[in-house]
C-alpha cells in the first residue's frame, strides 16, 4: 500500500487552563468500556442543591479539554462554588470505549460522572460540542439543571459556517493514513509507535470531525420547556451562523442573548472576562428566581 500524505496537525493556539489544583480527579467507567475523567476544582463532596452554592459543570469543545475553560474554572473555585470539569469521551483524558459518537452518548456520560459523584442539582456551561450538550441537559433535566450557559450551540450541522473548509476530506485523509500505518508489515523498516499522528490518534480525530458533519439533530421546539435560567453565548465573527444562535435563543422562554464584540469562536480562550461574566450573571438569575419562587 502506497503511503498516503501525512495529514498536518491541528495545533490549537494556547489557552490558560485552571491555576487552581484540582481536590479531585477520577474516571468513572461506562458499560462499554470507556472512562470518563472528571476533575473538581474547590470543595468535594457534600453538594449544595441551593442555587448560590451548586456546583458549575464545565464542557469543551471537540478534541479539546476540559482546561479550556480554565479562567473560569479558577473564578467560580474562587466564588465558593466548586467547579467540575468532565472530559468528553475520546478526548482529552477520557477513552474512547465502543459505542458510536453522538451528542445523546456525551449528555449521558456527563450524567454517569455527576451521578457516580452524588451530584444533584448544578449549573452548566458548555462551549460549542458542550455548549450542544448543555442545552440537551437543560431541555433533559429540568429537575437538576439550575442554570444553563451555551457558547456557540448549533442544533445542525448545517447551523455551521465551516467558510470553505472540507472537514470531510480532512477526516478522509486522517483514515487513510491509519489504514496505511495498520498495514505496515514488520518488515516495512517502519516503526508505528513513532509516527504522528498514531494510528489511534487519527482514527479518534477523523471520527470527531465527522461527528460534526453528522450531528447534531435538535428540533428548536424541543427547547421551548427549558425554564432554568439561560444565557445563549456567541462570537460576533463566530463559525456558528448568527441566524442559528438566534433560533436557538428565540426557542427557550426569557434566555438572554450575548453577542461579544470582536471575537470569534473560541470565546473560552478568546474573551475568558466576558464568559466567566455571563456564566456568574446567569447563576444569579438562577438565584433569584429560587428566592422568588
Amino acid at each position: 500500500m502506497q503511503a498516503p500524505e501525512p495529514p498536518q496537525l491541528h495545533f490549537p493556539s494556547p489557552y490558560e487552563r485552571p491555576h487552581t489544583a484540582p481536590s479531585y480527579a477520577q474516571t468513572t467507567g461506562r458499560p462499554d468500556g470507556a472512562r470518563i475523567a472528571a476533575f473538581c476544582y474547590g470543595t468535594y463532596g457534600n453538594w449544595s442543591s441551593a442555587p448560590d452554592a451548586a456546583p458549575v459543570v464545565f464542557l469543551h469543545g471537540n478534541g479539546e479539554e476540559h482546561g479550556i475553560f480554565g479562567p473560569t474554572i479558577d473564578a467560580i473555585a474562587a466564588s465558593g462554588n466548586p467547579a467540575i470539569g468532565i472530559d468528553t469521551r475520546a478526548q482529552g483524558k477520557s477513552t474512547r470505549g465502543t459505542r458510536h459518537l453522538t451528542y445523546e452518548l456525551f449528555e449521558e456520560d456527563a450524567l454517569a460522572v455527576l451521578d457516580d459523584w452524588g451530584v444533584g442539582r448544578f449549573h452548566v456551561a458548555g462551549f460549542s460540542d458542550g455548549g450542544i450538550e448543555a442545552l440537551l441537559l437543560a431541555r433533559d433535566c429540568p429537575e437538576r439543571v439550575l442554570s444553563c450557559t451555551a457558547l456557540g450551540a448549533n442544533l445542525t450541522p448545517e447551523g455551521i459556517d465551516d467558510e470553505g473548509w472540507d472537514a470531510e476530506s480532512t477526516a478522509a485523509g486522517l483514515v487513510a493514513w491509519a489504514d496505511w500505518i495498520a498495514g505496515l508489515g514488520a518488515d516495512s523498516g517502519i516503526d508505528p509507535e513513532l509516527l504522528t499522528p498514531s494510528e489511534r490518534e487519527a482514527r479518534t480525530t477523523a471520527e470527531l470531525l465527522r461527528l460534526m458533519e453528522e450531528e447534531p439533530h435538535i428540533e428548536a421546539e424541543s427547547l421551548s420547556g427549558i425554564a432554568c435560567a439561560v444565557t445563549i453565548m456567541a462570537g460576533e465573527y463566530d463559525v456558528i451562523r448568527p441566524e442559528e444562535t438566534r433560533r436557538i435563543a428565540d426557542a427557550i422562554p426569557g434566555a438572554d442573548l450575548t453577542i461579544v464584540p470582536g471575537h470569534g469562536h473560541t470565546l473560552p480562550k478568546e474573551a475568558a472576562p466576558a464568559v466567566t461574566e455571563a456564566v456568574f450573571r446567569t447563576m444569579m438569575r438562577a438565584c433569584e428566581e429560587d428566592q422568588a419562587s
